[in-house]
This record gives structure tokens, C-alpha cells and sequence, in this order.
């Protein structure tokens, strides 16, 4: 909801307390609980995944008598080996009846004839033996899958460390490091956020169908194809050798496919004499190969199962975008994002380069090792030269990958390089704090050490193609300074996409008439990815101009963008308009339903299903999905607080706060449940308990400026305003551009009749709402002597 400080700003404190306790806080906190769900021991006998090939699959070895070399490279790829029954071939790991501890857990690995075996605490927290169905990649970690008789397939925490004895491997180890993760949480093996049936199936075999049943919450996971194989690529190949065994008759670009993705013009990248980087022979864009590579090398959710060769990936999923916890605010990774997205930032992308410029498609093998595979395009001779690097030549020497790709490891020692292709900029570091390849190297020399040394080496213009820290480290704190140079990324024909996109999650923080003009810029924007971040922006919008600025996109060719159009027109009766805008909603809304019910295994895409039928006019549906989810994982806090705020709104507010108090029971540190408990508790007038639950809840989040803000505001209101003033105060200096914070302050303030304090509140709130004429003429007025 908004924020409930108004023009006014000096109306009751009270009342504003009120507005919260009766407001929804929908959209808070929709994002993975804890799953609970019921296993089987696997010594009584263990589920099987069926293989199941839909129509036009045949399977890779049908390729081979044709492309019998692009398979032989194939066969030894990451891909074939990205996932296989447990046998002797297969199986790397040590089961020799070996003993393993990691923190207060122990697993002991055995082998009974062909079945391997492992000890090891299941979902309750107790020991058990659990036969192994899969082996599940194989360098540098291989993991171990049990399958269950309900179809749940979970992935070990144990996995063997496959690298060489001397590079520290031939090893057992834990996933999670250091990290103690206890039986029930969502991460636990057991938990979903290692089932493999959603968080993995689909990038490590071929046609995934996963086929939960939520009746029986349960799966019957189906695949054509064990690892990844040919048809993962070039979809089903039963039209192909059908053309080839008809003498290649018919279209010669399809060749028997449904679909392909689109061949690039052949290229020459020459390096320039002058600069020693090339250029292309003829333009091109990145054209349909990096989308295809993409489907499983970025971070994304998945919409639709029907995916085909040469379409937009938000056809079918909907990537992650730059934002704050998986990318640095320079766009460098964070968290386990892999590289689509950060390759789409880069200027090679920009001017065409693609996966397999780099890549052997089928061996998946780099074209020439290390420094050899840039100096294709890159003269070597320039690059690798002092004058570039700052090092002189030699084996010890920093090369491309080094400086232009630093790695993060993820798994403990799966290393993984950034595929941005960045200037090092320690700069950044000294000013926003993002890490910088230079250090990863000289660990002993400070940021601003290795900043001078690039200044002196390479002057200070040399900023890179990726420019845009500073805008989205000011933007994530909600600075008004950042307004300005996102409206000049989104307004900039070179920002890359996933930036533009990335300004439009971005600056819905900092509204504003020249703000709203870029999210109408971003909704006809060519690439779906900025269409569909635009359309999130739209719901604060009253919903005649939400129906005016989203209905094009009803009809938009990508899946995606239907969606979040659905999403943003959810309360838009279909009667109220006319055709053909009600068939296009009314489908959009089919779309969306659909989306989430092949995620009805997520309590998340629950709660996003509840929200929507809230908005749709049917709280009993609502209810129902809410109920699930929760069904699901008891824990879920966004699940629990919109049932009770749903359960408010029906007029069911005992029970509302009979679902909060269960929530707390469960998952005593969830901060929201507590919050939603204290506003329920104001409006039973329950002063005192509601005072405990509010702190509770700003204790548990204390950088949730929200969660202070009411805490303070309830301070405030029932007695007790020096208190009050200081949880507000202390919330501020956190989070110095909330609105909400400032509108407070500037009401104490002015009750206090503190001028010098409310001018100073008053020119900050204003600069964060530039075009609020009352809140002008109040800053004015107070301004004056």
C-alpha cells in the first residue's frame, strides 16, 4: 500500500496508525518460505522418474549416424553428463564405507553391490540410510539425488569434490560450507529449495514436463532424455530425419524443425590496427543463439513448458533482473545468477558476439585455452603488453580472464567467472564498496592503492561500457540523486537491455512526472524484458490509467509481458470494456492462472495466485490458494499475513489473528507475522500487546524502515512521543530517503513547533516528491523567517 503520510502532515498520528492497521501490507515479503513435506524413508524401497519422450522426441543417438563427430564431442560435455542413473560408470564419489562430519552432522556413504548408499539425518532430524537414484553433474562437484516415492527427487548436501588430490579435491564436502542448516528450513535437503523437480530438472535433462499433482501433492516428473541432450537445443528431431530421409525435400531452412533459432550472418572479427580490438565485418545483432543458451544459463522463473527453438526466453520464463542481493550495483554477481545476465551487460553482446564465438556449442569446451581464446579477435601483442596490463610479461602475469572475468566460487568450488567483460574500476570500490578484480589479486593493498595505480596507468577516462554504479547504488537507497541518470540510462539507445529493464524496477522508488514518462517509454520498448519491467511499475496508478497505458500489451507476441499485463489489470472487470480488449484480457488472465498453477508446488506462486484472485473478486478462490500454500509450507510468512489480512477484510478478524499467532508459533523470527499481529491487535484496541508484537517485528527487521515507521508512529500515538521519536530518528538515519520517515518527523516536528528541524525534514521530503505543489508551498512557507 502507500504511504499513508498525506499533504496534510499534520493530521492525527493516530489515525495515520489506524490507516495501517487497517490497510493490507500485500506484496511485503512474497518470496520463499520453508517447505514441509511429507518423505518416505528410502531403505523401504525408492521411486522411479519415468522416462517419457513427447511427440517428435527421438533421443540423441539418433543423431549419430549422420553427425557422428558433433555427438562424439557431445558425449563429452558438461551437458551428456549433467545428470545419470546411480551405477558403477557413474558414480564418482567414495562409498567405501566412509564417514563424513560437518559441523553436528555426520553421513556415512556405502555401497551394497550395485546400490549406493547414505546415512544421514532426513526430515525429521533423524538418521537414515537413503539409496542414491542419480548422480547429478560431474566436474568440479558431483552431487547425488534419492528419490522418493511420492516423486519427490531432493539433492544431497553431501557432494564429492571431483577435482584432483592436489588441487584439494577427491573429497567429500558440504554444499553450504560453514553454514549450519538444520532439518525443516527450506534449504535443508529435504526442503524445496533442493528438490530437483522445480530448482533443477529442467536445465539438467531434456524436455522436462513436471507434472505436480496438487491433489496429492505429489510429482510424476517426466523427461525424453536423462542429461542434455541434442533436442534440448534444437527441439524434437523426428520432423529432421524424416527430411533427411526424404532427400532433404521441403523448407531448407526449417529442415524438418518446427522452429529454429535464426543463423547469424558469417562474420570476420578483425582487430583494428589502431585500437587492437575488432570489427565486425558486417553488423548483426546477438540473434537467437544467446536466448536458446540462455533458458538455462541465467537466473530465471519458469511460465510455460512449451518452449521452442528461436524464441524470446520471456516467452516461456521470466529472468531475473540487476537487483540488489544477486547482482552488485555495477552489475557484477552475487549470488548463484550464472552468466546470461551478466554477459547481456556487456559490449560484446552489444556489438554480436555470442556464445559460440567463445564455445564449441557441442563439446562445450572453450576454442583455445585461456588468453588464446580472446586473442581470436584481441591482438594479443597489445594486450598482452605492460602498457595495458601494468604487469610486465612473464608466467606470472595477470591474462584477460584474470582481469576482465573475475570468478566467484559457488558450492564451495564451483568456480564461475563473470561474463560482463568489465574494466576493473577499484574506484567503485573506494566509493560504493562493489569488488574489483585488481584486489582479488593484491588482497594486502587497499582499494584506493589499486585505484591510483589504473588512474596513472590509463587516465581518468577509462570508464568502461558498464557506467551505471553509481545510478543504481543511489537508486536502491532511494536517493533522489538518482533519478536524473536513470532517466538518462532508460533514455540512452546504447544501455543494454537488462539495464533498461533494471531502471524500470528501479525507478518506481523515485516518483515523479519525468519518472512516469519513462515507464510509458519502457512499455513500447523493442525488447520484452524492459516491456515487462515496465508493467510492474504501473499498479500505484489509478486503474483508468493502468487499463490506458497496459492494454497494448495484452497483445504483445511474448508470453511474459501478457502475464505481468494480467497481473497489472487484475481488477479490471471484462464487462466493463469492449471487444476485442475483453477476449485479450480475459486471455491474458487464463495465462496468468496458468503460469501459476505449473508452480502450484510453490507456495510462493500460491501467494501470487491469491493476490491476483483478491484483486479479481474472489475471496473464497483466494482463500482457498492461501490455504495450500500454507498446506505446503506452514511457515511461509507472506502466505499467513494475507490470509489474515484476507480473513480482516471477510470481516474473520479472530481467526486472522488465530493464523498470525500459528505463523509465530512456527517461525518465531519471521518479522512479519509479528507486524501484521501488532496492526490486528490496534485495531482490537489492545494497546499494550499491540506495542509488543510492533517492536518485536522492527527488532527482528531493523532495516525495514516500514516496520519502524509504525513502530514509532504507534509510540507516538498511545504516549509515549520521545520514544517514538527516537525509533523513527534511528529509522531514518538507516534510511535516509523514506518518505514515510521524513512525513512523520516533519509532523512531530511541526507539533513541536521545532521550525529549523521541520525545514530541514520538509526540503528533504520534497526532493523526493518533486511535483507535490502542497508539500512546495509547506517547505516554503516553513522556510520563511
Amino acid at each position: 500500500m502507500r504511504s499513508p503520510i498525506v499533504h496534510g502532515l499534520a493530521g492525527s498520528i493516530l489515525a495515520a496508525l489506524l490507516v495501517l492497521a487497517i490497510g493490507s501490507i500485500r506484496g511485503a515479503i512474497v518470496r520463499p518460505g520453508q517447505a514441509q513435506v511429507p518423505l518416505t524413508r528410502a531403505e523401504t524401497g525408492i521411486g522411479q522418474l519415468t522416462p517419457h519422450a513427447p511427440a517428435g522426441y527421438v533421443g540423441s543417438q539418433a543423431c549419430a549416424s549422420c553427425h557422428a563427430t558433433t555427438v562424439a564431442d557431445w558425449q563429452g560435455s558438461d551437458h551428456a553428463r549433467a545428470m545419470a542413473l546411480a551405477t558403477p560408470a557413474t558414480v564418482l564419489g567414495d562409498f567405501s564405507d566412509v564417514t563424513v562430519r560437518y559441523l553436528d552432522e555426520t553421513a556415512r556413504f556405502t555401497r551394497e553391490g550395485e546400490r549406493f548408499l547414505v546415512e544421514t539425518k532426513g526430515k525429521d532430524g533423524k538418521p537414515a540410510t537413503f539409496a542414491i537414484s542419480h548422480s547429478f553433474g560431474w566436474k568440479p562437484l558431483q552431487q547425488y539425488l534419492v528419490t522418493f516415492p511420492d516423486g519427490r527427487v531432493q539433492a544431497l548436501p553431501w557432494a564429492w569434490d571431483t577435482r584432483p588430490q592436489a588441487q584439494g579435491g577427491q573429497r567429500w564436502f558440504h554444499v553450504y560450507g560453514d553454514q549450519a542448516i538444520p532439518a525443516g528450513d527450506q534449504f535443508h535437503w529435504t526442503g524445496r529449495m533442493q528438490n530437483w523437480n522445480f530448482m533443477c530438472a529442467e536445465c539438467h535433462s531434456t524436455a522436462v514436463k513436471k507434472g505436480y499433482d496438487a491433489a496429492s501433492d505429489s510429482f510424476r516428473t517426466t523427461y525424453s532424455e536423462i542429461s542434455i541432450g541434442c533436442e534440448s537445443c534444437h527441439g524434437p528431431g523426428a520432423g529432421h530425419i524424416a527430411w533427411a530421409t526424404a532427400g532433404k525435400a521441403g523448407d531448407p531452412v526449417l529442415k524438418g524443425f518446427s522452429s529454429v533459432a535464426a543463423k547469424r550472418p558469417a562474420v570476420d572479427w578483425t582487430p583494428d590496427p589502431a585500437t587492437g580490438s575488432p570489427a565486425a565485418s558486417v553488423a548483426r545483432p546477438a540473434g537467437d543463439e544467446v536466448e536458446t543458451c540462455a533458458r538455462c544459463h541465467q537466473r530465471r522463473g519458469t511460465i510455460s513448458e512449451d518452449w521452442k527453438p528461436g524464441r524470446s526466453i520471456v516467452d516461456t520464463h521470466l529472468p531475473s533482473l540487476l537487483t540488489s542481493g544477486l547482482f552488485e550495483a555495477d552489475g557484477q554477481m552475487i549470488d548463484e545468477v550464472f552468466t546470461d545476465q551478466t554477459f547481456r551487460q556487456s559490449r560484446m553482446y552489444a556489438k554480436g558476439v555470442i556464445c559460440s564465438d567463445c564455445h564449441d556449442v557441442h563439446s562445450g569446451k572453450l576454442k583455445a585455452e585461456g588468453p588464446l581464446v580472446c586473442s581470436q579477435c584481441h591482438d594479443q601483442q597489445r594486450f598482452a603488453a605492460a602498457t595495458h596490463t601494468g604487469h610486465q610479461p612473464g608466467p606470472a602475469a595477470p591474462d584477460c580472464i584474470t582481469c576482465h572475468m573475475p570468478a566467484r566460487s559457488y558450492m564451495v568450488v564451483d568456480k564461475r567467472h563473470d561474463h560482463s567483460f568489465r574494466v576493473p574500476r577499484p574506484d567503485l570500490t573506494v566509493t560504493l564498496g562493489t569488488p574489483n578484480s585488481c584486489n582479488s589479486c593484491h588482497a594486502d593493498k587497499t582499494a584506493q592503492w589499486a585505484a591510483d595505480a589504473v588512474l596513472a596507468w590509463h587516465g581518468p577516462q577509462r570508464k568502461g561500457f558498464q557506467d551505471y554504479a553509481g545510478a543504481f547504488h543511489d537508486a536502491r537507497r532511494g536517493d533522489p540523486a538518482a533519478r536524473a541518470p536513470l532517466i538518462a540510462l532508460a533514455n540512452d539507445p546504447r544501455t543494454p537491455a537488462i539495464v533498461r529493464a533494471t531502471v524500470q524496477s528501479e525507478i518506481g522508488r523515485l516518483p515523479s512526472v519525468a519518472t512516469e514518462s519513462v515507464i510509458r517509454l519502457g512499455l513500447d520498448d523493442p525488447d520484452p524484458i524492459v516491456r515487462m519491467a515496465a508493467l510492474r511499475n504501473l499498479s500505484p496508478q489509478p486503474a483508468e490509467i493502468r487499463l490506458r497505458w497496459a492494454q497494448e500489451r495484452l497483445a504483445d507476441p511474448v508470453l511474459g509481458v501478457r502475464i505481468e499485463a494480467a497481473q497489472a489489470l487484475a481488477d479490471i472487470r471484462p464487462d466493463s470494456v469492449q471487444e476485442p480488449l475483453r477476449s485479450r484480457l480475459l486471455h491474458a488472465f487464463a495465462e496468468f492462472e496458468a503460469a501459476q498453477a505449473l508452480n502450484a508446488d510453490r507456495p510462493e506462486a500460491r501467494a501470487a495466485l491469491a493476490l491476483y484472485l483478491i484483486r479479481r473478486g474472489r475471496p473464497d478462490a483466494a482463500e482457498a490458494e492461501l490455504r495450500a500454500g500454507l498446506a505446503l509450507d506452514p511457515a511461509a510468512a507472506e502466505l499467513s499475513v494475507n490470509l489474515a489480512d484476507l480473513l480482516r477484510q471477510r470481516g474473520r478478524d479472530p481467526e486472522g489473528e488465530a493464523v498470525l499467532r500459528q505463523a509465530i508459533a512456527v517461525a518465531p523470527k519471521e518479522p512479519y507475522p509479528h507486524h501484521a499481529l501488532g496492526l490486528a491487535l490496534v485495531r482490537q484496541r489492545r494497546y499494550p500487546e499491540a506495542l509488543e508484537s510492533l517492536a518485536r517485528a522492527s527488532q527482528l527487521a531493523p532495516g525495514d524502515a516500514r516496520l519502524a515507521y509504525v513502530h514509532g508512529v504507534a509510540l507516538q500515538s498511545l504516549g509515549q512521543p520521545e520514544q517514538g521519536r527516537q525509533v523513527l530518528r534511528r529509522a531514518l538515519q538507516a534510511n535516509p530517503f523514506d518518505a514515510a520517515l521524513l512525513g512523520a518527523l516533519l509532523a512531530e516536528a511541526q507539533a513541536r513547533r521545532d521550525i529549523a528541524g521541520a525545514v530541514d525534514l520538509a526540503a528533504r521530503l520534497s526532493r523526493l516528491r518533486p511535483d507535490d505543489a502542497e508539500l512546495a508551498r509547506l517547505a516554503a512557507r516553513l522556510a520563511r523567517p
